[in-house]
């Protein structure tokens, strides 16, 4: 489908998603996001839905300002790919072995690991610009360099709620590594320190909702927000990238005989800031549960934990800013989740997928999720699906 316009205070609101499916506060948020004065662009990818501070699935284009919260406390949350050279048939029949090899490599929920990983020692992990990386943290809001001890044991973490690795299978039988997250508690404690300065400016006193609180260009609070905001960008990203080394090297003692190799892996943001141009004007665009789909970049948008994911290359369609969904997008909150569906229910939803079955990922039911299928179907003018790829092991936090 291509978007539907809704008008909006200060530009119009395009759609990849039919308003009467959206909830009434989503919608309500969309509007009041484009009443800001900085504004300059909004786009509502197909998995749209209400969030705090600004919808999930919504990118906002703004000139000379920022909006911390609608950034989110996961700030560079983003996915993970890579294909192997293992097939189906390389496969164990039960595969809660490599599951537990997975969970004792790769700390998960509030976890980390005993001491900071050396990166120099992760198989095939490229190390310039670590030592750069961490050189910086000393730069970030003073409020927040007391965590460096555990932003350094968190590095290469999976964390909690919809973040997760996983083992999958393309249509081929090719077998594909998938990991989801972002960075982790200091990514988290950066967004609250500035959505928190953010909120006293002067400038922001008199908007429609205080959680829409921006920085603007040239002023001091502005510079230290970019400044973390990057940092962590970076972290998480670094987070990912050592993940995925670690996650590597289960696969390759798992299955020596079988000496895997690995493509190139495919990584993108999707809660994150971008300094792109747009008209002729250099704009501020936040993606807040969306990726960047420019002209045969590629993407990764993932189902729910039974469901499936794809592999997408971007078409570049500067209506939505060069966007596409970051993911199938949530139909019901955790807490209406856990009322309405039953570990039972759970076990049945993941049938086939070697995975948590248990009260404390009840949330996490593909039932709780927009059908992935559908939310790919309204958005073929933003990307051409490369790979679907189906989940035969998921590792949740």
């Amino acid at each position: 489908m291509s978007h539907v316009e809704m008008p909006g205070a200060r530009v119009p609101i395009r759609m990849w998603a039919d308003p009467a499916s959206v909830e009434d506060a989503a919608l309500r948020q969309l509007q009041n996001v484009a009443t800001l004065p900085w504004i300059k662009g909004l786009a509502v990818m197909p998995d749209v839905h209400y969030g705090k501070g600004a919808t999930v699935g919504s990118v906002i284009a703004m000139h000379g300002a920022v909006c911390p919260a609608a950034v989110g406390v996961d700030i560079g949350c983003g996915m993970s790919a890579v294909r192997t050279s293992l097939t189906a048939n390389d496969l164990p029949g039960d595969l809660s072995r490599l599951r537990s090899r997975v969970e004792q490599a790769i700390p998960v929920g509030r976890g980390m690991h005993d001491d900071p990983v050396d990166p120099g020692r992760v198989h095939g992990l490229p190390t310039n610009g670590w030592e750069d990386f961490w050189a910086r943290f000393g730069g970030v809001a003073e409020s927040v360099r007391f965590r460096q001890e555990r932003a350094t044991k968190q590095m290469g973490t999976l964390g909690g709620g919809n973040h997760f690795i996983e083992v999958c299978l393309d249509t081929e039988d090719q077998v594909w590594l998938m990991l989801h997250s972002g960075s982790r508690n200091i990514g988290k404690e950066l967004a609250d320190f500035h959505i928190g300065v953010a909120q006293k400016l002067p400038h922001n006193q008199g908007l429609v909702d205080r959680d829409l609180a921006v920085f603007v260009a040239d002023t001091p609070q502005m510079g230290a927000y970019r400044h973390d905001l990057f940092w962590a960008q970076e972290y998480a990203k670094h987070n990912r990238a050592l993940m995925m080394g670690l996650l590597k090297d289960v696969v390759r003692k798992e299955f020596k005989k079988a000496k895997p190799v690995f493509d190139e892996t495919l990584s993108c943001h999707h809660n994150y800031v971008a300094e792109e141009r747009y008209d002729g004007m250099d704009l501020l665009v936040t993606r807040k549960g969306a990726i960047r789909a420019g002209g045969g970049e590629y993407g990764i948008i993932p189902g729910s934990m039974g469901t499936g994911s794809y592999i997408v290359k971007g078409l570049g369609n500067a209506a939505s800013f060069n966007s596409a969904s970051h993911g199938a997008g949530r139909r019901m909150s955790r807490n209406a989740a856990k009322r309405r569906f039953s570990e039972q229910d759970l076990a049945e939803q993941t049938r086939g997928v070697e995975c948590r079955k248990d009260a404390g990922v009840v949330d996490e039911i593909p039932g709780a999720y927009k059908p992935i299928e559908r939310v790919i179907d309204q958005q073929r003018d933003l990307v051409e699906v490369v790979a679907k790829l189906k989940q035969i092991v998921c590792v949740k936090g």
